[in-house]
């Protein structure tokens, strides 16, 4: 009895135990069958669109409903909408179904640092209660900052005494920066004295929208005070402000000087102004100044200037009292020659003067330079101290009138007839040599006798006329270095009875435009109007301009 009765209790738990694992094996879901997965770029630039393809398959044989798709963009990465997160609901996942969703967002932050995207998918098996959630994420590096931000500040500077910095950035980003901002961090001791542009609270810096090719310069001058021989450090961050009001850092630097004991102060005004910007083909005046501020005369001094700049037409140098070295393209005063050079006294000042003129164009040279600066390097024992001077670019505009030309092909009478259309083709061309152009124009009036044809090459040049005012503007827009722009356009002259046998301008002056990017600063150029008689057609002679 009692073996029967063992034998009942052992089949009974085996049915039970049996019915449990069906149960389990029909009811259990694993949620490995759902494959979740981000591709993307490993590596990208600041500023880089980078498209994280977000894609799922369902590996298995029940169907997932009820499921939702959150994909989480990395921090400081601009997503779509500017948001950081997105949900989507999505419809039942089949077996074997598979999707992908994509999701753009722009890069930002410093060289090195990691975005991490991250994605997440939870739903409900079919016919079972429990909900289950996959994710997946993928990593990110930035590897280049289009971005150049620099520190520019001497490596030696004497205490007390008023110094000035920059701080120079530059876009190489094909994507607009907006919300910028720049912040500095001054060192103990740094007195704040003023800065270009104005700063938000001395050391923060807003700055408007940066496109592509467009930079900037912060100055700041100051004064410090420290122990002799101290180092000091400057630190400077350019990033962007987050709409929640976080600074996402894109470049940072720092720049150590070191305090100085001052003992001759340097300095030089150039044509006279401190901050002067030069222009090919003009005669420059150098007034340098040298003044002992320490604590004891100097005597026997030798005062060497180097000039340094494929601008410089060496040959023109004119400096008195001076002996000129021209290996090494600079010129020294002796101090047997010069009696401030022989004793100079606690606060007694110098002063030499120097005239070079500059080059007016080195299109034939082989040293074709962009952004052009003359350096000048003074060096009176113990200082040393070197002075720039920018240059303008150099824009030439030029214009011709043909008859007989291959771009149109023209009509009419030469010379004119009194009530009989002529057509004209006329020709600008802008050439600029040394830095890059923005914002380039060429205007000119139309006189009320003459009217465009609507003949314009190239095609798809900016090219516009104001019927009141009669003003003709093309609009180059950006000239870099070293390049030129052609444009042809076609007029019509009827001429009446009261110009006849005079030679009527068929277009006014010329003036163009443009901001030198290098110097910031707007370049001019004009060129004189074109008759009937100033056709530049071979054989042309100037009685064939004159109205008949």
């Amino acid at each position: 009895m009692r073996v029967k009765l063992l034998y009942l209790i052992v089949f009974a738990f085996l049915v039970i135990l049996g019915f449990g694992l069906w149960f389990w094996q029909r009811n259990s879901f694993s949620k490995e069958v759902l494959k979740l997965e981000i591709l993307a770029s490993e590596n990208v630039d600041v500023g880089q669109e980078i498209v994280y393809a977000v894609k799922y398959k369902n590996n298995g044989d029940i169907t997932l409903t009820d499921a939702k798709l959150t994909f989480e963009y990395p921090e400081n990465f601009l997503g779509g909408e500017n948001k950081a997160r997105v949900e989507k609901a999505l419809e039942d996942i089949y077996p074997g179904k598979e999707e992908t969703f994509n999701f753009k967002a722009r890069a930002f932050g410093k060289e090195g640092e990691f975005g991490k995207a991250q994605a997440w998918l939870d739903f409900q098996p079919k016919n079972l209660k429990a909900r289950y959630e996959v994710s997946t994420s993928q990593t990110a590096t930035i590897k280049f900052s289009p971005l150049t931000f620099e520190l520019d500040l001497p490596s030696r500077i004497e205490p007390e005494k008023d110094f000035t910095f920059s701080l120079n950035y530059f876009s190489n980003i094909d994507y607009p920066l907006s919300k910028l901002g720049i912040k500095i961090e001054y060192p103990t001791g740094f007195e704040f004295i003023e800065s270009t542009p104005q700063s938000l609270d001395k050391n923060e810096w807003d700055v408007a929208l940066l496109n592509k090719a467009q930079g900037g310069r912060i100055r700041v001058t100051g004064r410090i005070t420290g122990d002799i021989g101290e180092q000091k450090v400057f630190k400077a961050s350019l990033g962007i402000w987050q709409d929640n009001g976080n600074f996402v850092l894109l470049k940072e630097m720092s720049k150590a000087f070191e305090i100085i004991r001052p003992s001759i102060y340097l300095s030089q005004l150039v044509n006279g102004q401190l901050d002067y910007i030069a222009n090919p083909g003009e005669v420059l005046h150098y007034e340098i100044f040298f003044k002992n501020i320490g604590n004891s005369p100097f005597e026997n001094l030798f005062l060497v200037v180097g000039l340094q700049g494929s601008l410089f037409d060496l040959d023109t140098v004119r400096a008195e009292g001076s002996t000129p070295s021209q290996q090494s393209n600079s010129l020294v005063w002796d101090w047997k020659k010069n009696s401030q050079l022989k004793f100079l006294d606690e606060n007694e000042e110098g002063k030499v003067d120097i005239w070079v003129n500059l080059k007016d164009d080195l299109s034939n040279s082989q040293d074709l330079g962009q952004n052009m600066i003359l350096k000048d390097t003074i060096s009176l024992s113990p200082v040393s101290q070197e002075f720039t001077v920018k240059v303008n670019s150099k824009l030439s505009l030029s214009r011709q009138v043909f008859y007989n030309d291959e771009v149109f092909g023209n009509s009419g009478n030469l010379p004119p007839l009194v009530g009989q259309p002529t057509t004209y083709t006329i020709m600008w061309k802008l050439n600029n040599l040394y830095n890059n152009l923005r914002d380039v124009k060429v205007k000119a009036v139309l006189p009320s006798w003459a009217s465009l044809t609507g003949q314009v090459f190239p095609r798809d040049a900016s090219f516009a006329f104001d019927s009141q005012s009669r003003e003709i503007i093309w609009t180059v827009g950006d000239l870099a270095a070293w390049q030129n722009a052609d444009l042809s356009f076609q007029v019509s002259f009827t001429p009446s009875y009261l110009q006849r046998g005079l030679s009527p301008e068929i277009c006014g002056k010329i003036q163009g435009s443009g901001e030198d990017v290098w110097t910031q600063e707007t370049l001019t150029v004009e060129a004189g109007g074109v008759n009937t008689s100033s056709l530049s057609d071979p054989e042309f002679v100037s009685s064939q301009g004159i109205v008949q």
